[in-house]
């Protein structure tokens, strides 16, 4: 697919980075020579100087060709006129990063009225993804399929915990009887889909998917169930902290900010007049002492600086804070920031990615079975998605245990006529389910991508 990106900032060229692995067609419009030279040298990319709302750039881009045109600069206005003009000339999809909080109470009528096929505000679905990880605290990070049906949680094996030292099959049969599945493990750099055989050894990253329910209870066995989450101690006050209050004060959570900025206490101070707003510096020790910092149940640090975050993040985590969360968007200094136990790194031009990965892969599969969501795992070494099966899907009826998958495939979940159905080698795909798929670095776009050949031989065993 050709797809034109304008704006090759943080979120557009983490874009431009995924999308032109995943081979598509890809240019980049951005009016500073030093960001485009940083694309054109690391990327796979063609690079355009020049205003991306103005026709004439657009039309040097070749814009009126392109099967996508996203506007990811740090200005909402252009990046709607940019979609809206991109799409007078002929692009066949516009996508818009819309981010003021005033633009989101009008959506449906600037989507209508601009042409705008899809709005992705990356601070609003931060937001969302923090409040779920505040909802199950015992996990590092929460995905949801099938509208909340199924969750995929990953979280850190610890000494001592019954996993360590024996394979999965081993397990207790109340365990293994649970509804829900290891579907992936993070190892070092290793990235593996465990079977029975796996042993879990201590500082592993392991995924575990399935219902609700189910997860619940694994984690009263494993002795990580957190009580619900109460009061929320938040560092920085910019729009990813206004947008999360608002969904944690409708879950009736006390939220208390730090920000730096007078004017932007003052306006939050407006817009939430329930949460307590303190003017003061969030990296200072005797100011986090002094709030009481350990009386809260969960710290988010949501500062611009990565490193600001990740400081005071491991911070909260030495004074026994039992849920830390930091934003950072550089994905080596997460990576670090794991290494010694912060688990919950959440990256805003990540979340956007992957939104938009899910829009371009649906594009391409038009034809083929639906994706509904797709989600990048075990730091985007692995990728888990839900497909709906249709007509066009291969192999509908064969027991599980008859398919060759290819290498790094795993069929996680079934939902079948409403039902959530961790599958075994008899299960079966049928037309009109859910199947939610976890792989290995395969690109998956279709159902039909999952298999190697069609059939193992008769009486064959995956």
């Amino acid at each position: 697919m050709y797809i034109v990106i304008v704006g090759a900032g943080k979120v557009g060229f983490t874009l431009a980075e995924h999308l032109s692995q995943e081979e598509h067609d890809v240019t980049v419009i951005d009016t500073d020579d030093e960001t485009l030279h940083k694309a054109s040298e690391a990327l796979d990319v063609m690079c355009v100087k020049g205003n991306g709302a103005t026709v004439s750039t657009l039309r040097e881009a070749n814009a009126a060709t392109a099967d996508v045109i996203i506007a990811a600069t740090s200005m909402d206005e252009l990046n709607m006129i940019c979609c809206r003009t991109a799409k007078r000339l002929g692009a066949r999809y516009a996508i818009a990063r819309v981010r003021n909080v005033e633009y989101t109470m009008e959506l449906s009528m600037l989507k209508q009225e601009l042409e705008i096929d899809l709005v992705i505000n990356p601070e609003n679905a931060t937001a969302v993804e923090i409040s779920r990880l505040l909802r199950f605290p015992s996990a590092a990070n929460i995905e949801n399929f099938c509208k909340g049906r199924v969750e995929l949680m990953g979280f850190r094996v610890q000494e001592g915990d019954f996993l360590v030292g024996q394979p999965l099959s081993a397990l207790p049969r109340h365990i293994r009887e649970l509804s829900m599945l290891f579907c992936a493990a993070e190892r070092g750099d290793e990235v593996i889909i465990p079977d029975g055989s796996f042993v879990p050894q201590a500082e592993d990253r392991l995924y575990v998917i399935g219902q609700p329910t189910g997860l619940t209870d694994f984690f009263k066995l494993l002795g990580r169930y957190t009580p619900k989450v109460r009061q929320v101690f938040i560092v920085g006050g910019g729009r990813i902290a206004h947008y999360l209050t608002v969904i944690l004060e409708n879950l009736g959570i006390r939220v208390k900010i730090v920000e730096r900025s007078m004017e932007r206490c003052r306006h939050l101070s407006e817009v939430l007049p329930h949460t307590m707003i303190l003017c003061g510096d969030g990296t200072d020790q005797e100011l986090l002492e002094q709030e009481n910092l350990s009386a809260a149940d969960a710290f988010i640090s949501l500062t611009d600086r990565d490193e600001d975050n990740l400081i005071i993040s491991l911070y909260a985590m030495q004074q026994g804070m039992k849920k830390v969360i930091a934003k950072c968007n550089r994905q080596n200094y997460a990576g670090i920031a794991q290494s010694v136990g912060l688990d919950s790194v959440i990256s805003p031009k990540l979340i956007t990615a992957n939104l938009i990965l899910q829009v371009v892969r649906g594009m391409q599969n038009s034809k083929g079975s639906v994706m509904n969501a797709l989600y990048r795992i075990a730091g985007g070494h692995a990728e888990a998605m839900e497909f709906v099966a249709n007509q066009t899907t291969r192999n509908l009826g064969v027991a599980l245990k008859q398919l060759r998958l290819k290498k790094g495939i795993l069929i996680a979940v079934l939902v079948h006529r409403g039902r959530v159905v961790i599958p075994d080698g008899s299960s079966a795909i049928s037309e009109g389910d859910t199947v939610i798929i976890v792989s290995r670095n395969h690109g998956i776009l279709d159902l039909n991508d999952i298999y190697e050949d069609s059939l193992l031989d008769m009486g064959a065993v995956q």
